[in-house]
């Protein structure tokens, strides 16, 4: 049985100041088991592991970005940090390449033991410049909700200062899945995130009937970020200029 999966749902941004912005618009993600990926590329049709197609997946994507294995990647993190990566299973939720195109704002890696208890969480975000940044949490109790915090620690939107604080609040994912981001700076809350949606099997037929229901969502995702922000500049909003660079940098937070 495969435990991957597709999920079905929305996206929406809401910015609280210096002036108000909404946006919401409708999406599919995949949660992939990286133990399945070879499994996954024989059984599907329209979907490929590291090569074009239709749909693709490829590990260059994420992680150390350069194509080498994920599953790797992320016991290589967690055993520097003393976690236990002995029969671990990894699920990825990210969007997946159409056409061979995909920007992904936010993947999360949920990191399961070995008697399925979710125990860590790692968020990885990228920027429109090519930047990455991961932020580690260890899971230390097994509520349905997550709740994690951390500081910001590079650019993202050329909107907001870098003087801000993230709050996670998430559900492991099963048949709904939640996702949930708050942004503070020192005065309150500057921007609310999310992402829902539905959960279906990974087959063939629905992995079609996704893509047909949002058709080159990849190219709007990365359409929309660039048509949101030229709101923003109309609207008065002042760009904030990038101070430094990263490339590809992780921390692990409390």
């Amino acid at each position: 049985m495969i435990n991957s999966c597709i999920y079905n749902g929305s996206v929406i941004h809401k910015r609280f100041k210096p002036r108000e912005h909404f946006f919401k618009y409708k999406v599919f993600s995949l949660l992939v088991d990286l133990s399945e990926l070879n499994e996954l590329n024989k059984k599907l049709n329209f979907f490929s592991l590291n090569k074009f197609n239709l749909i693709s997946f490829y590990e260059k994507d994420h992680g150390d970005r350069n194509g080498s294995s994920l599953l790797s990647w992320v016991k290589n993190n967690l055993s520097k940090i003393d976690v236990s990566t002995e029969n671990i299973k990894v699920k990825l939720l990210c969007y997946p390449r159409i056409l061979g195109y995909v920007f992904n704002p936010l993947s999360i890696f949920f990191v399961y033991d070995k008697n399925e208890n979710l125990i860590c969480i790692l968020y990885e975000v990228k920027n429109t410049f090519g930047e990455q940044h991961t932020y580690i949490f260890k899971v230390e109790d097994q509520n349905k909700l997550i709740q994690n915090n951390c500081s910001k620690k590079f650019h993202v939107s050329p909107f907001i200062e870098m003087d801000c604080n993230y709050f996670f609040r998430i559900l492991n994912p099963g048949q709904k899945l939640s996702v949930i981001i708050d942004q503070y700076d020192q005065e309150g809350k500057i921007l609310f995130a999310s992402q829902d949606g539905e959960r279906s099997e990974l087959t063939s037929k629905n992995l079609m009937n996704s893509y047909l229901k949002h058709p080159l969502m990849t190219f709007k995702i990365i359409s929309a970020i660039h048509f949101e922000a030229f709101k923003l500049w109309i609207k008065g909003i002042k760009l904030i200029k990038k101070k430094f660079k990263i490339k590809n940098n992780l921390t692990v937070e409390n």
